[in-house]
């Protein structure tokens, strides 16, 4: 029986993994969240892990209070979600929001750990400094976001230098098709009305910007070694084909499925093993029709942006994605527009002071720059 520690597991990576987790045996060694102490208190009376962390140091002190009556111990604040991930447990899922799932990431794979990863701002802000560390420590980084866990299962029987081209799927966001002038004054709630996926607040902002695709594609050139310009994100509003590759021999090969971040949470716990799915299985009759077009780059500005970043290297993508993590905050509490996003994560980029070489504190400094440049904007 795998032991497994979740990070993030008030959210909706984490609850969905929690219910993998039951269904399939898991042991749950250790949990941690934000600040959900009801939630996570909840969860740890059903899955009795060691340790639960929160973030928040009020919701752990509440927590202290609610789980006095067990043997679980309580953690708070970042340094315990980071002993926490590198405490006892086979895999570490991590499916924290942001730049604040980095350092844990660090920390368990430090500490031996496979990573679940759902958290693609590891990747996005510390790729280089990640890939080595797991390289040194012999870990696997196991893709959770459903585009990369595609990708990944496409991979599986293909040797490693045939791979030419990665084709990333977008939905499109609830707002495709619009122009710049009918996105001048949408609302949070039109933001978060996303048509096929149900998500975070944060993740879905960056679906309806198509910032979240911008991200992945930092991702994927980290995960699979390809450059950006052999990374070609294709519009599909159905959100069956999750991605797929071109092989050196022409060959096409993608992932079908229902939009369920079950079944790729579930091969990342089991890999290289396939589990029974007891979920919605995908009837491709039912769907009849898959379609695939280019995104509007010059309406949703945040893809090329974050391709550019990536392009630039260093510290680029720690800074836009640092940029858009403040700014998709102000979006949520009504302070900026919809559109000011894109132009904000774009000042954040010009002005980054940019390193090739780099270290876990000059990301977090570049992170806060971004931020303050955000902040200084409004």
């Amino acid at each position: 029986m795998k032991s497994l520690i979740v990070l993030g597991s008030t959210g909706s990576i984490g609850t969905q993994a929690l219910e993998v987790a039951k269904r399939d045996g898991y042991r749950v060694t250790a949990l941690a969240a934000g600040s959900n102490a009801k939630l996570l208190e909840k969860q740890a009376r059903q899955f009795k892990p060691r340790f639960v962390a929160a973030w928040d140091k009020s919701a752990a002190e509440e927590l202290k209070l609610s789980l006095k009556d067990t043997d679980i111990k309580v953690l708070s604040g970042e340094e315990g979600v980071c002993t926490v991930a590198e405490g006892e447990g086979d895999i570490v899922l991590n499916s924290i929001v942001g730049i604040a799932g980095l350092k844990p990431t660090l920390r368990a794979i430090n500490a031996g750990k496979d990573i679940a990863l759902a958290n693609k701002e590891t990747l996005v802000t510390g790729g280089e400094i990640v890939n080595r560390l797991a390289k040194e420590k012999n870990v696997k980084i196991l893709p959770v976001d459903s585009e990369h866990s595609a990708i990944f299962q496409s991979l599986q029987g293909s040797p490693e230098k045939a791979l030419k081209k990665i084709l990333l799927t977008a939905s499109g966001g609830p707002f495709y098709s619009k122009t710049r002038k009918d996105l001048e004054n949408v609302t949070v709630k039109e933001a978060l009305n996303h048509p096929n996926w149900s998500m975070g607040a944060k993740i879905t902002i960056d679906s309806a910007t198509l910032m979240n695709k911008g991200l992945e594609v930092i991702e994927a050139v980290h995960l699979f070694g390809l450059p950006a310009k052999d990374i070609e994100v294709l519009v599909h509003r159905q959100s069956i084909v999750h991605s797929g590759i071109e092989l050196s021999d022409g060959a096409v090969i993608a992932q079908l499925g229902t939009p369920d971040m079950r079944l790729p949470i579930q091969y990342a716990l089991t890999y290289p093993q396939r589990s029974d799915y007891a979920f919605e299985r995908l009837s491709l009759t039912d769907i009849g029709t898959l379609t695939f077009e280019k995104p509007d780059t010059e309406t949703f500005r945040c893809l090329p942006l974050c391709i550019d970043a990536i392009n630039q290297g260093g510290l680029a993508p720690a800074a836009v994605n640092g940029a858009n993590e403040e700014a998709v905050a102000l979006f949520l509490s009504g302070k900026i527009k919809f559109l000011q996003i894109a132009d904000l994560v774009e000042k954040a980029l010009i002005s980054v002071n940019n390193k090739k070489e780099f270290d876990l504190e000059d990301i977090l400094q570049v992170d806060k720059q971004a931020r303050d440049t955000v902040r200084q904007a409004i």
